[in-house]
């Protein structure tokens, strides 16, 4: 099967790591580790030790009938991995690279040594994207039985389309739901731009932890909430139109048969989606905004996934299912009446 996962030419493997406890992602692909890993594990484990530099950008150019190469005028120069001379982007002359090892150590910062545990970091793309995957201790616990543990996220690129970015992601263990929060403070947000030095954004990778710890404290109490506001069909019906829909429902002229199933499918997963059917949460408001991450993470057709298995990630995380959950659990709480 093919796919996008970056392979180390001199073992064979996905660079990429899991732990054994979490299963084996992306059809057991990369090296399994036994438990918990450090930074600097995970970084061997995934092999994503290679280096990132810029270099000139050259163009061929026909002078006197014969081709000669030139430096391109300009702002412009490309980034290359050292390792394979793979070309990842072409970036500005202001673009700084953040290596791989650069950005385990600033997350390192932000969990704090023994405060998270490692469970899963690789690269995509031909290595111009990796990221690094943590779980905060203290899982949340909604409902009986209902339990969400705490992930976060952190991203970056090298081939100049993103800065380095942090994301909640809690995952309900039932399901393996999930949801993909941007991690945001006062000013707007926690994303470490491709300029100046990352040493040099240690203040804000402190932020971070305390950032997290509230957010979650949040959600938690969010989701409890959910949980006390009983949907009956008619309610239900009415939250999944208005996701589908938007706002002016009942001036849409037709279903179109994509929509309407899509309804169907978020209907029954609200009454036997995995977890709904639990004494404790049946028929709640958390059902409803189950149903939709459900039905986004595990069962909706991705574009292209059978050649690149990444895709469905991509998007549950950083694409169009991130952007539906998010909208979900933003009209959920509209629904059920609760503040955030």
């Amino acid at each position: 099967m093919a796919h996008r996962l970056n392979i180390d030419e001199k073992t064979g493997k996905a660079r990429m790591f899991y732990i054994k406890a979490e299963g084996k992602p992306w059809h057991g692909l990369g090296t399994e580790l036994q438990g918990q890993a450090t930074a600097k594990e995970a970084i061997e484990a995934a092999k994503l030790d290679y280096t990132v530099e810029k270099c000139p950008l050259i163009a061929t150019v026909p002078e006197k009938g014969k081709p000669v190469q030139v430096n391109v005028p300009g702002r412009y120069v490309a980034a290359v991995r050292t390792d394979t001379k793979d070309v990842l982007g072409i970036v500005g002359d202001g673009y700084k690279v953040v290596q791989n090892v650069e950005a385990f150590d600033f997350f390192d910062t932000v969990v704090g040594e023994g405060q998270a545990i490692y469970n899963s970091a690789g690269a995509l793309d031909n290595g111009s994207r990796i990221w690094l995957m943590a779980k905060l201790p203290k899982d949340m616990v909604i409902a009986r039985e209902d339990i969400v543990e705490k992930y976060l996220i952190l991203a970056n690129s090298h081939d100049g389309t993103s800065a380095l970015k942090l994301f909640f992601s809690p995952v309900r263990v039932v399901c393996h739901n999930t949801l993909t929060e941007a991690l945001k403070d006062a000013k707007g947000g926690i994303s470490i731009r491709h300029s100046g030095d990352i040493t040099g954004k240690t203040n804000e990778a402190r932020k971070v932890l305390g950032i997290s710890i509230k957010w979650y404290n949040e959600f938690e109490e969010l989701c409890k909430q959910l949980v006390k506001v009983q949907m009956t069909k008619g309610k239900a019906e009415g939250y999944f139109d208005k996701m589908l829909y938007g706002e002016e429902i009942d001036e849409k002229k037709e279903e179109s048969m994509v929509l309407k199933n899509r309804k169907d499918d978020y209907m029954y997963l609200f009454e036997h989606g995995k977890g709904n059917d639990l004494p404790s949460v049946k028929g709640s408001a958390w059902c409803a905004l189950n149903a939709i991450t459900e039905y986004h993470d595990h069962y909706k057709v991705i574009k292209n996934e059978t050649e690149d298995p990444t895709n469905r990630l991509k998007s549950i995380w950083f694409g169009n299912a991130a952007h539906i959950k998010g909208k979900a659990f933003e009209g959920i709480l509209q629904v059920a009446g609760i503040k955030q």
